[in-house]
């Protein structure tokens, strides 16, 4: 976050959150809303300006109960998200994963592949959304405990199948760390939310480093980058509270 921001915390400590003018679409495109309309399903204005697009992306967080914002000086912008807090491309200068607002991502805690064929992930920044274009490369660079390539495997997969698939850490361009165990009592099947919304195997860790308490979220158990890392399959209605965010966030 930007020292002068900071600063501006400090001298101004109430200033009033704000809802309804600042979303993210799941290309990971700031969108204003001049009528504060972003909790309803319009579309909002492109920003051009590359220095806006910049300090958005710098004084961008999470709070605890899952609500991502953009810090404005003192103010808390809240942003309605259209498919996760980060959208995740690849990149040519990296082998692994870089989020919208140019946060290189160090590693993978979990993978979700939900209903509708989205894939997410959970990193050290918080949960994110493989980008459509990037989808067929990344999981072109998944591998299973088999050995086998992941995108293989999908293909031959009928409806119904297995609940989740085992992947390998250590093979692939995307590193994986931090096993994560799952909630109790929860489990998943593909195409299926979690048993009374609970979070599934793989888990959710922190976002924008903050917990995200008030939901039902996994935790890591262990850093074995040995151990096989769980890709879990979901209903796409399911993924906000598995993985502990909030889409359409509202006041306290």
């Amino acid at each position: 976050m930007d020292e002068n921001v900071i600063a501006a915390m400090a001298r101004w400590p109430n200033v009033p959150d704000v809802f309804g003018w600042l979303s993210l679409t799941e290309r990971g495109q700031w969108r204003l809303h001049p009528r504060g309309d972003a909790l309803s399903t319009a579309a909002g204005e492109p920003i051009a300006n590359s220095q806006i697009l910049q300090f958005i992306g710098r004084n961008y967080k999470g709070d605890e109960l899952g609500r991502w914002y953009f810090q404005n000086g003192p103010q808390r912008v809240f942003v309605r998200l259209d498919a996760a807090p980060y959208i995740l491309h690849t990149t040519d200068e990296t082998p692994g994963l870089r989020t919208h607002n140019g946060l290189d991502v160090d590693a993978v805690r979990g993978w979700w592949l939900d209903g509708a064929g989205r894939l997410y992930a959970q990193t050290e920044h918080g949960p994110g959304l493989i980008a459509g274009r990037d989808l067929a490369a990344v999981l072109a660079g998944l591998y299973t405990a088999e050995g086998e390539r992941l995108m293989n495997v999908l293909e031959g997969e009928p409806d119904g199948g297995p609940a989740n698939i085992e992947l390998l850490r250590r093979r692939g361009p995307i590193r994986m760390a931090g096993r994560v165990a799952p909630t109790r009592g929860a489990a998943t099947t593909r195409g299926a939310a979690t048993t009374g919304g609970a979070a599934t195997t793989g888990g959710a860790a922190t976002t924008g480093g903050a917990a995200t308490t008030g939901r039902r979220a996994a935790t890591l158990e262990s850093t074995d980058e040995t151990a096989p890392m769980l890709l879990n399959f979901c209903a796409a209605a399911a993924i906000p509270e598995i993985l502990g965010f909030a889409r359409c966030p509202k006041g306290d």
